[in-house]
């Protein structure tokens, strides 16, 4: 089943249209949460602090945006009240984790210097795939007439991956092929976490 009809399902669903949003809330939040939990004790960039906090704004935006559903619905982050929890709960943490074992192999870093390097490919890796997934599903709000809108994040989340990019292109002159390595890594994840969804909206 592809994106698109999946999310076309959801949306066409207003209870599972609720626990999507929740669910996108939950990761943007937990997303906002790695990237806090990267930062040194001391050396704190402004671009960290940026991203950090515009992560957590989006999770309350998207939040927020379930009010034009059903205020009743999702009023936390509990198991019911998201789509595929495990898949969900674990998606950011399993990455974390793979990327850093890839790169521990092949740049032998550790400390804080391994946090930063897999804060960067990670950041990098959600991003291109935000960059996917947001635009598909604004395209189909704006079909279905709905009143939720995505399109606030999308203009951030564009500016968040030349902000990775510029990042990645200093960390290391063949930054490209770890990159791909680890893009090749979350599309894994990314399959593994739409097929479980297929099976919930189908």
């Amino acid at each position: 089943m592809q994106l698109s009809s999946i999310l076309e399902n959801i949306v066409n669903d207003n209870q599972l249209h609720s626990k999507w949003l929740n669910t996108l809330s939950y990761m943007e939040n937990a997303g906002a949460k790695k990237i806090s939990a990267s930062e040194h004790k001391e050396e704190v960039t402004l671009l960290i602090l940026k991203h950090a906090a515009e992560e957590h704004r989006h999770a309350y935006y998207l939040k927020k945006q379930l009010v034009k559903l059903d205020e009743n619905l999702c009023k936390t982050y509990t198991n019911a009240e998201l789509l595929v929890p495990d898949h969900t709960r674990f998606y950011l943490n399993t990455l974390d984790v793979q990327v850093c074992r890839y790169l521990k192999k092949h740049f032998n870093l550790s400390g804080f210097d391994l946090k930063f390097a897999a804060y960067l490919f990670v950041t990098y890796a959600i991003e291109v795939r935000a960059d996917e997934l947001y635009p598909i599903y604004q395209q189909i709000l704006t079909a279905k007439e709905s009143k939720v809108t995505v399109k606030s994040i999308i203009l951030e989340e564009e500016g968040h991956l030349e902000e990775m990019l510029n990042q990645l292109r200093e960390f290391s002159p063949d930054w490209e092929k770890h990159a791909e390595a680890i893009i090749q890594i979350e599309q894994k994840m990314f399959n593994d976490w739409m097929q479980s969804l297929a099976k919930v909206v189908n």
